[in-house]
């Protein structure tokens, strides 16, 4: 039997969608609510999944042994409540779990964020873990991490019939209060690992992740939603370290518009960089050691 497995908080909206896409191959579905003050809990009995309670934790990870421990079936799927089963995907969960050829599965995302698909490589094939036997795959329960798996593994292949529909994020609002929440138990991450906090960082962090997310993974294009989303992630980044300056007592620090301006220069060498590497990435043969060249000089 297959256990859908899904963890919700304040979900009203998203909930029922969740549910009816999972029945056509559940044997049961278990909804584990982390105190939500909407009617989330009671939607999900009326469409007769199984509620349970935890508290509310802020993120997901620390309620995923919980969730699975509810679980009756040999197989478990694990179900975000803004995320939706195909009609292909269910066929292909179907055959994956009659196989049996394995003891895990982890399986692609198509995320929609802001009405699209985006098919940046930090977006797509975004692989999760969430299908799996009981017993072969456990959470540590911090932020984003990668959890424990016992036995075989394999992936479903990376396309959209193969793929979770996420529907990540609606709004700008809906970012910006996630953010607020992740940032701070990333922070127990960034002091766990002994960083003090420089002035710097409000500069450099940003920057880096701008270059990373827009350059680096090809945000570019995803055209105004890559850039977009982009600024937004610099802007956690930088919510992140003004979080980190807030822990360390908003201590004082000298910044002279001299400093300033060499990390803007080391930032702008970068941009350089990194604007000649996308014209070398879609120039043909002939034309990328001049580019390549140009790009040494600058």
């Amino acid at each position: 039997m297959l256990s859908v497995v899904i963890t919700a908080w304040n979900e009203e909206k998203n909930i029922a969608r969740a549910i009816s896409s999972a029945k056509p191959i559940a044997g049961e579905i278990i909804v584990v609510d982390t105190e939500s003050t909407d009617k989330t809990a009671e939607v999900a009995k009326k469409l007769g999944a199984k509620v349970y309670h935890h508290k509310n934790t802020g993120i997901v990870e620390p309620v995923r042994n919980f969730s699975i421990s509810k679980a009756r079936g040999d197989w478990i799927l694990l179900l975000d409540a803004d995320e939706e089963i195909s009609q292909d995907l269910a066929g292909h969960i179907r055959s994956a779990i009659t196989e049996t050829s394995a003891d895990y599965y982890r399986i692609p995302r198509r995320n929609i964020i802001f009405g699209q698909w985006i098919k940046s490589s930090h977006w797509w094939p975004d692989y999760v873990y969430r299908l799996f036997k009981k017993g072969a795959v456990t959470w540590d329960p911090v932020i984003h991490s990668v959890p424990f798996t016992r036995g075989t593994g394999r992936d479903f292949p990376a396309d959209e019939s193969h793929a979770l529909i996420h529907h990540n994020y609606n709004s700008i609002s809906q970012f910006i209060n996630r953010m607020d929440r992740y940032t701070s138990h990333q922070l127990e991450q960034v002091i766990a690992r002994g960083h003090n906090f420089s002035w710097t960082d409000l500069v450099t962090q940003p920057a880096e992740e701008f270059l990373t997310q827009y350059f680096a993974r090809k945000g570019y294009k995803e055209g105004l939603h890559g850039l977009t989303l982009s600024l937004l992630q610099a802007f956690s980044m930088l919510v992140l370290y003004l979080k980190l300056w807030e822990k360390s007592g908003f201590v004082s620090e000298s910044v002279t518009p001299t400093q300033f301006d060499y990390q803007l220069k080391a930032i702008h060498s970068k941009l350089n960089w990194w604007k000649y590497q996308t014209k070398i990435d879609q120039a043909g043969f002939l034309t990328k050691p001049l580019l390549k060249l140009m790009r040494k000089l600058s």
